[in-house]
């Protein structure tokens, strides 16, 4: 492992740069799986990803040496499994906070945790839980944030970049140093129990939040408005004046259409 200048306590000071790799999630996670220790908050970063995932392995596109993929190890044992969703609005809230001063506030969280800017994509994360008895052993958080990459493949018409937006090249290592800063910062509030602070957080930076909009669930399209998120991070929507809870993949934005 290299030591890098990150400015933090423990996230990014253990940096690890590949050329390539399938997904850095699995180079983690096999490291993980050997006898010597990893320490917290290490850093896999790639040039290059193969085979990155998104949610419910859904494949990331992204271009060698255009884009930020990394992954870093946490190690949240204070935090009980049914509350392992403050972890993901943590790390949603420290990508957030890194790229809003240079994209402004068209910048948001598009529930459970991807980046959108307008109603276009721009990063999302995978985090990958290792759980003993109730409490998280540990979390693998593979992150992927388009930044430099100018065309994306036919199919990916919902993708932007931080390029695209802004017409102008950036540093791929100096927003990593900086999510990392700012992952390390939301993760100490949440050891600290500053749970509030956390969920107010995501909350208030939440896509579509309070706004009526289009959804489908169940084959049905129909009309309804966020109204805020569970402890369990099940998302709650008003539809006809009663609140339903939706899990992953049960609910789709019309933001296409």
């Amino acid at each position: 492992m290299q030591n890098n200048i990150f400015s933090g306590l423990f996230v990014g000071q253990n940096l690890l740069t590949l050329k390539e790799v399938d997904s850095t999630n699995n180079f983690l996670k096999t490291l993980l799986s050997n006898s010597k220790p990893v320490p917290e908050g290490t850093v896999i970063m790639a040039e290059s990803q193969f085979a990155g995932r998104g949610q419910q392995n859904n494949q990331w596109h992204a271009e060698p040496g255009k884009n930020l993929t990394f992954s870093v190890l946490l190690k949240p044992s204070f935090l009980a499994v049914t509350d392992q969703f403050d972890l993901t609005r943590a790390i949603s809230l420290a990508v957030y906070d890194t790229l809003c001063p240079i994209l402004g506030n068209q910048l948001k969280i598009k529930w459970p945790n991807d980046i959108y800017y307008g109603d276009k994509k721009l990063g999302g994360m995978l985090i990958e839980n290792l759980l003993q008895g109730a409490v998280i052993k540990s979390a693998i958080i593979g992150i992927g944030i388009n930044i430099n990459q100018e065309n994306f493949p036919e199919g990916a018409t919902n993708a932007t970049s931080v390029k695209q937006i802004l017409q102008k090249d950036y540093d791929i290592r100096d927003i990593l140093a900086d999510i990392c800063n700012h992952i390390e910062a939301y993760y100490l509030a949440l050891k600290a129990g500053k749970i509030d602070f956390v969920r107010n957080g995501y909350l208030s930076r939440l896509y579509w939040f309070n706004q009526r909009k289009r959804f489908r669930a169940g084959g049905e399209i129909f009309e309804g408005t966020i109204t805020g998120v569970k402890q369990n991070g099940l998302l709650v929507v008003n539809k006809g004046g009663e609140e339903t809870t939706y899990n992953l993949k049960e609910i789709e934005f019309l933001n296409k259409e």
